[in-house]
């Protein structure tokens, strides 16, 4: 639901929302807000307090604060990110989503003859040291630690991206990958949809959850590359259902 969005999106621009100013910007009744908040606590997104809400997952965003990126679960991010680095080649032409796990790989680089698109700061920071490789930035608004906007999304359509590194807030077997916010979902999908080859970086801790909008199926992922923290029947299930496994600690495809 749409409204259900817009809550969602000035809850990670503010971090708390009041019932009342909620009803006078989308315009409905405070008894509709009510409503609304009760459905996404149950749905795990946010927890209600006196009058309002809070954000209830502040640290899986995929948007991080200016100032300090999210160490959350870092070494199985680090772990990740060191498998990602063997897919990487010397001239490839690579993009690196948002994300703290990417953040791991671009301060993994070697500084070699290597092309990196990326629309986070943190990442760009990270890179513009390291002379020999080509940093390229499609643009657009910052929201945090982002650039986003249409014309980031256009420009990265046209490129010749060999390999996305693609970030998740969550992954559930039917839900697939999800995210909080809209403005995400539009320069997600162009990654994987313009990249020849796509990979998936997730932690184990994001297995089984679910945020309000999908933005890509198991199937669509080369692989998804993860640490080895999940329990043998996760592993089973998220086969059945076409997510092909690389786990950070082996060079072989889902041999658990």
């Amino acid at each position: 639901m749409k409204r259900h969005q817009q809550i969602m999106e000035l809850l990670i621009q503010q971090g708390e929302v009041k019932v009342q100013d909620l009803s006078e910007q989308l315009d409905v009744t405070g008894k509709t807000i009510r409503t609304d908040l009760e459905l996404l606590e149950q749905r795990g997104l946010l927890t209600r307090v006196h009058g309002g809400a809070v954000l209830k997952h502040a640290a899986d965003l995929g948007l991080l604060s200016l100032h300090i990126p999210n160490q959350k679960h870092i070494n199985e991010k680090s772990i990740i990110a060191h498998k990602a680095l063997e897919l990487i080649e010397e001239d490839d032409i690579i993009a690196l989503d948002g994300g703290s796990t990417t953040l791991e790989i671009a301060k993994l680089l070697e500084d070699k003859p290597l092309t990196v698109i990326t629309n986070d700061l943190f990442i760009m920071s990270e890179l513009i040291r390291k002379t020999k490789i080509r940093l390229v930035v499609p643009g657009g608004y910052r929201n945090r630690n982002l650039l986003v906007g249409t014309e980031a999304i256009a420009f990265i359509r046209k490129l010749n991206i060999q390999k996305a590194f693609i970030t998740t807030t969550a992954i559930h077997p039917e839900q697939g990958l999800s995210i909080y916010t809209s403005e995400l979902y539009d320069m997600k999908r162009a990654l994987l949809e313009t990249a020849k080859k796509a990979y998936c970086l997730v932690d184990s801790s994001k297995f089984g959850k679910t945020a309000l909008l999908t933005f890509a199926h198991l199937d669509e992922f080369c692989s998804i590359i993860t640490d080895r923290n999940l329990s043998a029947d996760d592993v089973h299930t998220y086969e059945e259902h076409k997510a092909k496994l690389m786990f950070a600690d082996s060079p072989h495809l889902t041999n658990y």
